[in-house]
């Protein structure tokens, strides 16, 4: 239900929703469609999607935002820190590049992703599935640098996003990264779709680690699919195209119960609705898809709030 309580999780829609997985590409809505619908659609809050996707201009990005009467919430950045020092400075050049231009329009998080498998043509995955000894060491010095420098920088917070076909993917991997990096620098951005993505259990992460989950995404699967793309080793490019992420309530987790358990964590977490379907076919489906996933947040039975 939706209410005024500022306690109750802030829902907001991100470009993924309309199939935006790049900055420019002619597969996708444009930018102005995305806006537009956003806010038909009934949702206030958004982020900002592949840099470049809404613009890098901040005072034309405002005035965009304002006239669709939306806010801003995060900026994403793909990172590589397991390769060691080196590449902090690397990373660090992209994320300060994104956290300059959302701060300036008010957003608080930049939401890290670690590079993915690599797959030949074939679809063999090339190279690593996971992390050595040193990787890890590296990975977690890495993050907490990153969050270090964002906090002290642009008074902004790190949140983690584990990731289907990634070496953080599994529990015991967002586990293994929760305990081993620092709260003041570290903390996670649960998608819940791709925690699922591995049978990860999203309410049992958030009562284990209250204060990690910083921010939410909210996205489900569709199981007898997934177990398909699982067994036979689907790439997850492949597992998008075909259908793997569904709008609820069609698929798992179901919302209300993370929701309410997000809520007594962290309250007044952002919750931002992320369903991967690159490319969409049609444009006119997303914002069909987004009202639709309007009415279930709003019936799920977790107090919600939209602006």
């Amino acid at each position: 239900m939706t209410t005024g309580d500022i306690a109750a999780p802030r829902v907001g829609i991100a470009p993924d929703s309309w199939g935006v997985w790049n900055a420019q590409d002619d597969a996708q809505p444009s930018a102005a469609q995305y806006l537009r619908e956003v806010a038909e659609a009934g949702f206030h809050w958004t982020e900002l999607g592949p840099f470049g996707y809404l613009g890098t201009d901040a005072d034309q990005l405002r005035d965009d935002l304002a006239a669709n009467d939306l806010s801003l919430t995060a900026g994403t950045v793909f990172t590589n820190l397991h390769l060691g020092q080196a590449e902090i400075d690397t990373a660090w050049n992209d994320v300060r590049e994104v956290a300059q231009l959302v701060k300036e329009l008010g957003a608080e998080h930049i939401i890290t992703i670690p590079g993915l498998w690599e797959r030949e043509e074939g679809g063999a995955v090339v190279g690593q599935r996971a992390f050595d000894a040193e990787q890890w060491a590296n990975f977690f010095a890495g993050h907490d640098e990153i969050g270090r420098r964002l906090a002290e920088e642009f008074g902004m917070r790190q949140q983690f996003h584990s990731h289907a076909e990634s070496p953080i993917g599994s529990y015991r991997e967002v586990v293994r990264l929760l305990e081993n990096t620092d709260e003041r620098y570290t903390n996670l951005c649960l998608d819940t779709g791709h925690l699922a993505y591995y049978a990860g259990d999203n309410v049992r992460l958030i009562t284990e680690f209250p204060t990690r989950i910083g921010y939410l995404h909210l996205k489900q699967v569709e199981p007898d699919l997934l177990a398909d793309v699982l067994k036979n080793d689907i790439s997850f490019v492949e597992a998008v195209q075909l259908g793997v992420m569904v709008e609820p309530p069609l698929g798992i987790p179901e919302y209300g119960s993370i929701l309410t358990a997000a809520a007594e964590a962290n309250p007044g977490i952002f919750a931002i609705v992320e369903q991967d379907m690159y490319p969409v076919a049609d444009f006119a489906q997303p914002v069909a898809i987004a009202k639709r996933t309007h009415e279930y947040i709003a019936g799920c039975g977790a107090d919600v709030r939209f602006r």
